[in-house]
């Protein structure tokens, strides 16, 4: 019974080809050479920058070395405090330090599942040590459209 089950399965496969695809890598969604910004700079420069680039997520950057990243949200509560002046504090004081990084290499369903695990706003995407992307939210919805696209409607 179960060498028939098996034979029908390899037969159904060969006349059909395979029904599932390989899970694609971040890399293929993720925003490619994300904008930066140096740890020094004030937070008044980052509000300036994500305004202008219509964007929410900063790499922030230190010496030549990814160090972490600030969002938009991050701003607004730092302004938010008293006596804080964001021409005159810098990104140094107000960034995440810890920011969640893979491989560009990394199965996109592991990313997602990991950002939604950790309501990460971002991934910060690092291959040999340097910043090569920023996956977003935003780049999650894109694959999600894509994927419903392509996937679900070619059967």
């Amino acid at each position: 019974m179960l060498n028939n089950f098996i034979d029908r399965l390899y037969h159904h496969i060969i006349e059909k080809g395979p029904t599932m695809r390989a899970i694609p890598a971040v890399e293929k969604y993720m925003t490619m050479l994300p904008h930066t910004i140096g740890a020094e700079q004030t937070l008044a420069s980052a509000d300036r920058m994500m305004r202008e680039y219509r964007i929410r997520h900063l790499p922030v950057v230190k010496a030549g070395q990814l160090v972490g990243v600030i969002s938009d949200r991050d701003l607004r509560v730092v302004e938010g405090f008293k006596d804080v002046d964001p021409n005159v504090m810098t990104i140094e004081d107000a960034y995440c330090k810890d920011a969640y990084r893979v491989s560009p290499k990394a199965p996109i369903s592991e990313v997602c599942a990991e950002m939604t695990n950790h309501k990460y706003g971002c991934v910060l995407v690092v291959d040999n040590h340097k910043l090569v992307g920023i996956f977003t939210w935003v780049d999650a919805l894109r694959a999600f459209t894509s994927l419903l696209e392509t996937r679900l409607t070619a059967h």
